[in-house]
């Protein structure tokens, strides 16, 4: 069976209830919902009334603190007047600022009441959905998982490069943070000493009635809530984050074995809700310890791994789809990659991205890849169609069928879906970091690199206007993923969004696509570039400005090496064309 904790799809060979089915079950109209139920939950989401900073060339601790304090500062002129009625009104919210959403429990009348008074941005229903169970294996290694091998991590840690000084982030059923392959690696422990402040955080705090049980005892809610602590009471979280930084002398299975993890609980034995993933996000932008207070943008993650999705039966549509993507935005702009899975309704069926926060233009979406190094046939496609932006996705593909990975106490476990595949994708990105670490914050260039250095392929699946075999395309995205290549790359590269030779010479975007732009402190005068062997590509001369664009789209795919001069200096350095 399948088991990426997107929840939604009947491949029956994995055995799973289909989207489709669900859907016909749960309405998104909330109107249908209150004659149902006297009291509805639902995720009231206000506008901001300034515009974001920019926060591009900054470090990635400067971007989180900025976005923080822009973020709050909104909330607070935004939010006051609503959360005053609700006051009055004794109704339960939970109010966030990641998205400057307000999650409420209502009736009708105080449904209609705001959204007639405080001119809401969007009113969504906020509901829960169960995970699958999976396939069990068990067994040790002596050498890495087919996955890491495929996409070549392997390689990578033969040049010392494994994920150190890197901080990575999941968010899932929960985490078995004292399984020996992990623990080692969790930011909170150190020697025998246990720090949970700032390294973890609980969304759950009631018992989901879909369950149809409330007791909290081993054989219904093994870890209970609102914990101060990680449990896992799922084992999906633990198996992600074992690909991401699992690793022992006989079971080499995370990409990144040294890169340090932090984590949060988005759903209570598979049941999630749109609130509990905001609640999760806004911990990453800005962690906070145990009795969630002293939040800290310095400790944010450098990548997030969303092995989830937020189906219509969880209240996520076309009304209220910008809550989520607000927060995964404002993440990115903070200096965060968000790495997404892209769900598991089939490699068949045209734009089956269809759901939250795969869809999103900043979430890095990530589809599976089999042992054959095709797409599997439960891996969603693009393009996305739900919210008739016609998106390309997903970005890239990676390994996520029969993946082995540890489960809860210290079994192992083979499973498929694209929650698997992300993981993969994570860990390359702290690989990347790793072996540049002026890469870290600079989101853009982190998936350029990734999607340049992809194993290019192509499918027969054409999906409306989309060409299954145009680069990229609605299967397979920019390729699978090669971290190899990709870190090779983020090596050349003295320039990037951080970190530019003191300011004096600032080459953007690198890489590059359609053109790049030269500028300096002082006037150019002239430029030559130069390809891998040392052939002249172009030479503009006569310059004598201090920025100049220069048009890629005629160069093929590569690293080239430009020469500026200026009166005085003559400054070199690699450019990066994908």
């Amino acid at each position: 069976m399948n088991f990426q904790v997107m929840k939604k799809s009947i491949i029956i060979l994995l055995n799973v209830i289909s989207l489709s089915f669900l859907n016909a079950q749960y309405s998104t109209d909330i109107q249908e919902q209150f004659q149902q139920e006297e009291k509805v939950a639902i995720l009231i989401q206000l506008e901001n009334q300034e515009s974001k900073p920019n926060t591009k060339g900054l470090l990635k601790e400067e971007k989180a603190f900025i976005m923080f304090d822009y973020l709050q500062e909104q909330a607070r002129v935004t939010q006051g007047p609503l959360l005053s009625y609700l006051d009055s009104q004794n109704i339960h919210y939970q109010a966030f600022w990641v998205s400057n959403a307000i999650a409420a429990t209502v009736t009708y009348e105080q449904y209609e009441y705001i959204k007639t008074n405080f001119n809401p941005a969007s009113m969504g229903w906020d509901q829960a959905i169960m995970v699958s169970s999976v396939r069990e294996s068990s067994g040790t290694r002596m050498e890495p998982e087919w996955g890491i091998q495929m996409i070549n991590a392997d390689l990578v840690w033969e040049m010392g490069i494994k994920g150190q000084g890197v901080v990575m982030a999941g968010q899932d059923t929960g985490y078995d943070f004292e399984n020996s392959l992990i623990l080692p690696r969790y930011r909170g422990y150190n020697d025998g000493v246990y720090d949970h402040n700032h390294n973890w955080h609980d969304a759950i705090r009631e018992i989901n009635p879909l369950h149809g049980d409330t007791l909290i005892d081993e054989n219904t809610n093994p870890c209970g809530l609102d914990l101060d602590m990680p449990c896992d009471d799922h084992g999906h979280g633990t198996h992600t984050m074992g690909t991401m930084v699992g690793e022992d002398s006989e079971n080499l299975i995370g990409v990144a074995p040294e890169a340090s993890w932090i984590a949060c609980r988005n759903m209570e034995r598979g049941y999630g809700s749109p609130s509990t993933y905001l609640e999760c996000y806004q911990f990453f932008l800005a962690p906070t310890d145990i009795e969630g207070n002293n939040p800290d943008p310095s400790k944010a993650p450098h990548v997030i791994n969303n092995s989830w999705s937020c189906p219509v039966m969880e209240g996520c549509n076309l009304d209220n789809f910008h809550v989520l993507e607000e927060a995964v935005n404002n993440l990115v702009q903070a200096g965060t990659v968000v790495v997404v899975s892209a769900g598991n309704s089939g490699s068949s069926n045209c734009s089956s991205i269809n759901t939250p926060s795969a869809i999103f233009q900043e979430s890095f979406t990530v589809g599976a890849t089999a042992i054959n190094d095709s797409i599997t046939g439960f891996s969603s496609i693009g393009p996305v169609a739900v919210d008739e932006s016609n998106r390309m996705k997903p970005d890239v593909v990676a390994p996520g069928a029969g993946i082995r990975s540890i489960h809860l106490n210290d079994e192992f476990r083979t499973w498929s879906g694209t929650s698997m595949a992300g993981p993969h994708v994570a860990g390359a990105v702290a690989l990347l970091i790793a072996a540049n670490p002026n890469l870290a914050g600079d989101v853009t260039t982190i998936r350029d690199i990734l999607t340049i250095s992809a194993v290019k392929k192509t499918g027969d699946l054409d999906c409306w206007n989309a060409a299954a075999d145009a680069l990229p395309n609605h299967i397979y995205g920019h390729g699978r993923i090669d971290v190899f290549e990709a870190v090779n790359i983020a090596l050349t590269l003295s320039n990037t969004e951080n970190s530019f030779e003191d300011n004096t010479v600032l080459v953007r975007p690198n890489p590059a696509y359609d053109q790049v732009q030269f500028s300096c402190k002082d006037n150019i005068l002239r430029i030559q570039i130069t390809d891998a062997s040392g052939q002249s590509i172009r030479t503009i001369k006569d310059i004598d400005q201090g920025i100049i664009q220069v048009p890629l789209l005629d160069y093929l795919p590569g690293i080239y090496f430009y020469e500026l001069h200026t009166k005085t200096d003559i400054f070199t350095g690699k450019l990066v064309k994908w």
